[in-house]
């Protein structure tokens, strides 16, 4: 949830437990002693409700992008509330209060393609507005990936986060794709929670694995079968995304999993195997996101640029110990991160005389990552 600036944020209590994400939780509110009082109702529809709003208190509030009818925002604002009117014609919710889900953001795929869903909507307006200078553009993307990672924080509350990082253009029906889907199966069944950076390649692989971690173990190479029909998301997102949408029809209601793409490169779509997706519009604010949540630690399979930036990013904070103790780094494929790309030599040397020397592993297999990490997760 956006928050307003210390010398403008009005007392009261905050936190999530005074957020009101939903029309019930709203009716609940109204029962208790207080009423609205210091409460934030974030992005609920109270049109139906003005004369709930003409009754109750609503000092301290604030409503985040809360429709309602102009009498009703003009009691609750003489009350003290603070009252953020929704924002019309947006492909996307700035004050969202929970994080997408991939029908959500598919929306009109198998009708119309993909162009018409709210994803690709989404990336044709930062196409527009990232960079004609417009201060009302840029807060409201700065809104919209505020309400995200709120929303990410509540969603990963008390979990044992992974996050695996691999590259985009690993290819459906290569060997590298489905050991990263094994691997995502094997951390979720062990009860972590496999979080990725959404896109396609080895990202959608590992979500795929965490999907299909519940089911049999000759769900997966039926799925990848399935998958490899359409092995990239180019020249056609639209095939790409209903492949991965038939699988899920064939096996529905998977496993739980989390995804943190961007818009920044809108042109790699989400993939449709996670349950949570946490969108940004700023991609360095998504990948210190996602790097930062992974407090069980993270495995880097065989990727380029993107990969190399993401090990150092997450070596940088274990190197300098600003987030805590170390976590776990598990680099997979010692001659991709010995001689294509030596970035294991250098993240040695940094380590070295240093706690995260004892954290950071090379292995030759993806099968081999889970055990490096259950081995920390016991010392």
């Amino acid at each position: 949830m956006a928050t307003l600036p210390p010398a403008h944020r009005p007392p009261g209590p905050r936190g999530h437990g005074h957020e009101i994400h939903t029309l019930d939780a709203f009716d609940a509110a109204l029962a208790r002693p207080g009423s609205l009082t210091g409460l934030r109702v974030q992005s609920v529809d109270l049109t139906d409700r003005t004369f709930a709003l003409l009754s109750a208190t609503a000092a301290e509030a604030v409503f985040l992008g809360c429709p309602m009818e102009p009498e009703a925002a003009a009691k609750v604002r003489a009350d003290g509330a603070l009252v953020f009117p929704p924002v019309p014609d947006l492909p996307f919710d700035p004050y969202r209060a929970r994080l997408y889900t991939p029908d959500e953001l598919y929306d009109g795929l198998a009708d119309e393609g993909y162009g018409a869903t709210p994803d690709a909507r989404a990336y044709a307006w930062f196409g527009r507005t990232r960079a004609d200078g417009d201060i009302f553009s840029s807060m409201l993307r700065s809104l919209h990936d505020d309400a995200v990672s709120d929303a990410l924080d509540e969603q990963l509350a008390g979990a044992r986060v992974v996050g695996v990082m691999g590259g985009h253009a690993t290819g459906r029906g290569t060997r590298g794709y489905a050991g990263a889907a094994r691997l995502g199966r094997t951390l979720a069944r062990a009860g972590l929670t496999v979080a990725t950076g959404g896109g396609p390649g080895a990202m959608e692989a590992a979500n795929l694995g965490a999907y299909l971690a519940p089911f049999p173990d000759a769900a997966l190479p039926e799925a990848l079968d399935l998958l490899a029909r359409v092995p990239s998301f180019t020249p056609s997102v639209t095939d790409w995304a209903r492949a991965a949408f038939a699988v899920r029809s064939r096996f529905p209601r998977g496993g739980a999993s989390v995804a943190v793409p961007t818009w920044f490169y809108g042109h790699e779509p989400p993939n449709p195997f996670a349950s949570h997706i946490a969108k940004y519009f700023a991609n360095a604010l998504r990948e210190d996101g996602l790097l930062a949540r992974s407090t069980a630690g993270v495995v880097f399979l065989p990727g380029a640029a993107g990969t190399v930036q993401e090990i150092f990013a997450d070596a940088t904070p274990n190197y300098y110990g600003s987030l805590g103790a170390p976590a776990p780094m598990v680099l997979v494929d010692r001659a991709h991160w010995t001689d294509r790309l030596p970035a294991w030599p250098l993240l040695q040397a940094l380590a070295a005389d240093r706690p995260m020397a004892s954290r950071i592993a090379l292995v030759d297999s993806v099968d081999e990552a889970p055990a490096a990490l259950e081995r920390w997760a016991t010392t």
